[in-house]
């Protein structure tokens, strides 16, 4: 049985690492984003850093082959109805 990461799974992921990171270079005082007000960059930041949590939270992330068989027989039995 061949299971594969969606790539929406690998996008949300990949954001929400991005967006930590950022965070922290951030709270180190080494941002990634060139702003020259510490105030607006780290609302940015912050921003961006929440934005990211929510929708990886929110949305379903099935990384394990038994979470991407459920994620299939879920849509087989919605397709049945």
């Amino acid at each position: 049985m061949k299971t594969n990461i969606s790539a929406a799974t690998i996008a949300r992921t990949a954001a929400l690492a991005l967006a930590l990171t950022n965070q922290l270079l951030s709270a180190c005082g080494k941002p990634l984003l060139p702003i020259e007000s510490q105030q607006l960059e780290q609302l940015l930041t912050s921003g961006i850093t929440v934005a990211a949590a929510l929708v990886s939270w929110w949305k379903n992330n099935s990384f394990t082959p038994e979470a991407i068989a459920a994620d299939r027989y879920l849509s087989r039995l919605k397709q049945e109805r």
